[in-house]
């Protein structure tokens, strides 16, 4: 089976995973497998809480990519896996696992899979979602207040100790990588029905 391998990078609110729900259901017929590299943040049982929430997220380093990079050669491979799951409340791995099975179009998203020259590689198409910095703050806030637990003021302090600092120093040079940039992402329509037409060119 042909496989192809979608990246979809950007910053932390910039409009990835809007893009992603599109592909998904654009290309349902075909059967797509989604992995986030979210997924993959790497365990801390010997940590307490406290030392959990101190880490920084946005760090290469946070993250076992070599598994996702694994994961995706299975893939290719026509092999099913298991990818992890990971507690944002916890800051931690739980113990699920999710199956996924061989599909015709695999999508990553994940603000630094880009940044990583092994997992870029096993890419047929590369995508950056470039949002105003603004506007990207003000979707974080309101997810990570809503969904994740967070006060406002951890989501700010985040933001400007590891988030920024982070996304300039990895994130923001890992677009020179990219096929396509898309502004706002998902919610580019036109940029979006563009995308899908190249997409399955492929095919």
């Amino acid at each position: 089976m042909d496989v192809t391998v979608i990246g979809v990078a950007g910053g932390t609110g910039s409009g990835k995973s809007t893009l992603v729900r599109r592909l998904q259901e654009a290309f349902s017929r075909e059967d797509v497998a989604t992995l986030c590299h979210d997924y993959y943040y790497k365990a801390h049982p010997e940590l307490t809480y406290e030392e959990r929430s101190q880490l920084n997220y946005d760090h290469p380093d946070a993250f076992d990519t070599d598994m996702l990079v694994e994961h995706i050669r299975a893939l290719k491979n026509g092999e099913a896996v298991e990818h992890p799951v990971y507690s944002f409340v916890e800051h931690n791995r739980t113990d699920e696992r999710v199956f996924v099975k061989p599909s015709k179009v695999v999508i990553i998203d994940g603000i630094l899979i880009f940044e990583n020259k092994e997992l870029r590689e096993l890419m047929d198409i590369k995508v950056f979602v470039d949002t105003d910095a603004d506007l990207r703050l003000a979707r974080r806030i309101l997810r990570d207040v809503r969904e994740r637990g967070r006060s406002m003021e951890s989501v700010v302090n985040q933001y400007t100790q590891t988030v920024k600092p982070m996304h300039e120093q990895f994130v923001e040079p890992s677009k020179k990588y990219a096929d396509v940039i898309i502004p706002e992402g998902g919610f580019n329509s036109v940029a979006v029905q563009m995308l899908i037409q190249n997409i399955r060119s492929l095919f």
